[in-house]
């Protein structure tokens, strides 16, 4: 497949209790520990709000931690 054409399938945006966010084929069941978000779209339309949502990669469980170190933010 090529860049120029898009994946037909339709794909979702998942999230797991740590907020981090992945792609995932909407006619397949979310992996475990993973929630959908809402959102539903292209491949190309769910990488972008993706883009848009997860401002922070860090993981939610060390953010309190990371916070305290200064410089680490």
């Amino acid at each position: 497949m090529t860049e120029e054409s898009e994946d037909p399938r339709t794909f979702k945006a998942v999230v797991n209790h740590e907020e981090q966010y992945s792609i995932w084929p909407a006619a397949r069941p979310n992996p475990a520990g993973w929630s959908d978000t809402g959102k539903i779209g292209t491949k190309t339309e769910v990488l972008q709000y993706i883009e848009q949502v997860w401002t922070d990669m860090r993981p939610l469980s060390i953010r309190p931690q990371m916070e305290k170190i200064p410089g680490k933010q």
